[in-house]
């Protein structure tokens, strides 16, 4: 009864969005209303006892929401304000007919931007990048805006297990004792076998924009991706199996397109003139390696940090200088420096960057405030525990399903991973099943809940300047490929623990 009461917030959410078409703002305020009382009257929650009373523990769920939709936003901000600069050059003409010059066809050029580009920025940056820079440049080559969100959310999902250099599996290794190699292939195994999936997702999605792309081309790009990113998960470990896949897929598969004669006709931009536009992208993954990958500067970039804490257990911090959007920014700048952009260039990008926030900024602090509510009030727990306590020995059918509920109510694989990967372990003792395999289809899930998250959407939708209603339009566009995956995921581990 408490797991049913405890889904109440997320179906008022889901019915909202796909049914009259709320927008995310509103919905996520209507979710935290149905959510309140919830927690209050049948859960008894009046907060932590150390916390003072209920005012002071709704504070401090306000707090951890406001803070997180601040270090939300510091991505979003600079990846708008790059898109604007971008636009404002004329860089993104440039990418764009770079773009038609590999490909004309637009199922294709997806299969570039929001399979291999987006897989690329989210083994680097992760946290929301990948959308907020693969998006604007599919809609600068043509695609409507929902759709472009849509392409991007579903076409960087695979990787996002081990996105922002392997960071969810690391928030895992924290919390159970598994070999980080094991683990690492364990969840790129599932990947590879299901992700071609995302691939055909992409292309038929792209499919509205017309192109003649047969069904070998997105199963070979996500081939290209797949095996060696499960190779390197395999035998490197989880830091760089998104990054390292996505560059050697991504190259490998345009010199096929090249090869197979699948170039556009437009003519070719100037090589000064395209080193200048991609020039930010390559800074920022620069910028991303040498941070991530030289440990004395990782250690000393993650040393300066900004935290709270209230009584209670409500607490925030950040790495302001590690974060992505400060290094988003760098990048823009040092290319803006060396390209010689007027002020007044940047100056009118950040004022158009800015006025896009407020309409964001509403649907982060609601869908964020119910995600920390029912955390702290135990619904998430409560979800948890009931499915589990329903299914018994079938639990690993809706495994994965669990994390998708994590990331969904979070926003973040690597939040949903701290909450339920300790779940997913006393499940698997209590039932007397393997742990592994179902850490590693936590880790998947949660990958995979990133494209049906209501706040991802709305801060990816911002990136491409939609609104309101529209933000779900791209819901609407992703849920099928998230339940798809999620239950051929949990049909798929029901098989490998039988077999174990």
């Amino acid at each position: 009864m408490l797991a049913l009461a405890a889904l109440l917030p997320i179906l008022t959410i889901l019915a909202l969005m796909l049914g009259p078409r709320w927008a995310a703002g509103p919905a996520g305020l209507a979710g935290l209303l149905v959510a309140l009382p919830v927690a209050l009257l049948l859960f008894g929650w009046q907060g932590p006892e150390a916390a003072g009373g209920l005012a002071p523990s709704l504070g401090g769920v306000a707090a951890e929401a406001g803070f997180s939709t601040l270090t939300i936003l510091w991505i979003v901000f600079p990846a708008l304000l790059l898109h604007e600069a971008q636009l404002a050059s004329g860089a993104t003409g440039t990418l764009r007919g770079a773009l038609s010059r590999l490909s004309e066809d637009p199922r294709l050029t997806a299969l570039l931007v929001a399979w291999f580009f987006a897989l690329f920025a989210e083994g680097a940056a992760g946290f929301g990048t990948p959308v907020a820079l693969a998006a604007p440049i599919l809609v600068a080559l043509g695609f409507e805006p929902a759709r472009a969100v849509a392409l991007a959310l579903v076409g960087h999902a695979v990787g996002v297990s081990f996105g922002a250099v392997g960071t969810p599996v690391m928030a895992q290794l924290a919390v159970v004792d598994l070999e980080p190699l094991a683990l690492a292939g364990a969840t790129a195994a599932m990947h590879a076998a299901l992700g071609w999936m995302m691939a055909l997702f992409v292309h038929r999605l792209a499919a509205a924009e017309g192109g003649q792309a047969g069904l070998l081309w997105p199963l070979g790009a996500a081939f290209a991706f797949l095996l060696p990113a499960l190779a390197i998960a395999a035998f490197v470990g989880p830091e760089l199996p998104t990054l390292g896949g996505a560059l050697l897929g991504g190259l490998a598969f345009a010199w096929v397109l090249r090869v197979a004669g699948g170039a556009g006709t437009g003519e070719a931009p100037a090589t000064r003139a395209l080193l200048a536009a991609v020039l930010p992208y390559l800074l920022l993954l620069a910028l991303i390696l040498v941070t991530r990958l030289l440990p004395p500067l990782r250690e000393a970039l993650q040393g300066i940090a900004l935290a709270w804490e209230l009584p209670g257990g409500f607490r925030g911090s950040v790495q302001p200088l590690y974060h992505p959007g400060t290094l988003l920014l760098l990048g823009l700048l040092l290319a803006a420096a060396w390209r010689r952009l007027p002020p007044a260039l940047l100056l009118g990008a950040a004022g158009r960057a800015a006025a896009r926030l407020p309409s964001v900024l509403l649907a982060l602090l609601a869908m964020l405030a119910l995600a920390r509510l029912m955390v702290h009030a135990g619904l998430i727990e409560a979800l948890a525990t009931g499915a589990a306590h329903a299914l018994g020995g079938a639990w690993p059918l809706l495994a994965p399903a669990a994390g998708v509920l994590g990331t969904f109510v979070t926003g973040s694989a690597t939040a949903s991973n701290i909450l339920l990967t300790d779940f997913q372990l006393a499940t698997a003792s209590a039932l007397g099943l393997p742990v592994l395999p179902l850490v590693a289809a936590q880790g998947l899930g949660a990958a995979i809940g990133n494209i049906i998250c209501p706040h991802n959407i709305v801060a990816g939708a911002a990136t491409v300047g939609l609104v309101g209603r529209q933000a779900s339009e791209v819901l609407r566009m992703t849920l099928p490929a998230a339940l798809l995956y999620t239950a051929l995921a949990g049909a798929l581990l029901m098989a490998v623990v039988a077999l174990l």
